[in-house]
């Protein structure tokens, strides 16, 4: 395969598009029981182990850009075979694939289950994936500036959901944040860590970056795109503490789903089912990434047909749905790509770069002596 993915002007973005992108991607299912999660370690300092978090992220997005920008026009498939060499760079491309396609499987799964919790539990949870199936199949028919679009349009759509938040803010109960630094530094990290699932999406980065046509002027609005993200979990979070008591907050498992609960209009009573069916155009945006993501290596990797490897996706998808229907196995299996997303969005990135620096080193200590 080639290292590099030329992609024809047509075809490209504009690297302001990088924050929808990528807040589309973070800002998923899994803020909506985030601030429980975290809160079991961190407790009442748990927007700390946040704002570690973000800290951390914007290091290792740090980190990425400079792996990129050692590259024209490479993704992460490109650059792994370059590393590597084929047959390694392909294994590495393939568990990649494999993660994408796990963290989309994830996704869906979270969202039907929040369905079918909040609206209808007795819908089967493959009518649901099929439905969600069908936006992401004619999205990715469109190409990247569809879903791009799509991306920024149901964004942009979403924010109104953030002002719903004000009943459950005049109802905090701000001494539930004290003491501050209560927390140990194990367990502030531990729940840093905790927020990884919530936070992960960032590495769509490596993937679409080939399709970005001002390259040089990525930082701002991947960086912005990090500070928006983490700012939300935080905002939820903090909000969260407040508004529970602390033992309501460690059992209860839809937090932010529940906040809206309390908010109410003569027009509409139950707000959560308004919000439960708005997550669609957060949810939705989010799985036709990592679908693309995910079909897209394949047919870098592989050399299948885009559209091919889609259908095929879409069937396991459908088929691991009917089959991972019960709480406990979603749980262990969410818990199961969060531990793959840390490790290869989070420590894998800190290796490559070292990887890619000796071999850029190396490369010019060569050119050095041939002159």
């Amino acid at each position: 395969m080639k290292i590099t993915n030329v992609i024809a002007p047509g075809k490209r973005i504009r690297a302001f598009y990088l924050f929808f992108i990528i807040c589309t991607v973070q800002l998923g299912v899994g803020i909506m029981g985030a601030p429980s999660y975290i809160f079991g370690y961190a407790r009442q300092d748990a927007w700390i182990s946040i704002l570690i978090a973000g800290l951390a992220l914007i290091l290792i997005l740090s980190v990425i850009i400079y792996i990129l920008s050692q590259y024209e026009n490479s993704d992460i498939f490109g650059i792994q075979v370059d590393i590597f060499g084929t047959f390694i760079g392909k294994v590495l491309g393939s568990i990649y694939i494999i993660y994408l396609a796990m963290a989309l499987l994830s996704v869906m799964l979270t969202y039907i289950e929040v369905v079918q919790v909040f609206i209808r539990p007795t819908m089967p949870s493959y009518v649901i994936g099929g439905l969600i199936l069908l936006l992401v199949i004619y999205c990715i028919w469109g190409g990247v500036k569809v879903i791009v679009g799509v991306a920024f349009l149901f964004f942009v759509l979403s924010q109104w959901l953030l002002i719903l938040l004000y009943d459950p803010i005049l109802r905090m109960d701000w001494s539930h944040l004290l003491p501050v630094l209560d927390a140990s530094l194990i367990e502030l990290l531990k729940g840093a860590k905790a927020s990884s699932y919530t936070l992960l999406g960032f590495e769509i980065l490596f993937i679409i970056y080939p399709y970005i046509d001002n390259k040089k002027e990525i930082k701002l609005p991947v960086f912005l795109a990090i500070i928006y993200s983490v700012s939300t979990l935080l905002i939820t979070t903090i909000i969260s503490i407040g508004y529970y008591s602390l033992e309501n907050l460690r059992d209860s498992e839809w937090t932010v789903i529940t906040l809206f609960k309390s908010a109410s209009f003569s027009f509409a009573e139950r707000l959560d089912y308004i919000v439960v069916m708005e997550w669609m155009m957060i949810v939705v945006p989010n799985n036709i990434f990592l679908a693309w993501a995910t079909t897209y290596g394949i047919k870098r990797l592989y050399n299948i047909q885009q559209r091919k490897s889609l259908y095929i996706l879409c069937i396991l998808l459908l088929v691991s749905i009917s089959i991972l229907k019960y709480d406990y196995m979603i749980l262990q299996f969410t818990t199961i790509v969060s531990n793959m997303g840390f490790w290869i969005n989070c420590v894998y990135p800190f290796i490559l770069a070292t990887l890619v620096f000796l071999k850029k080193k190396r490369a010019k200590h060569k050119g050095m002596n041939t002159t």
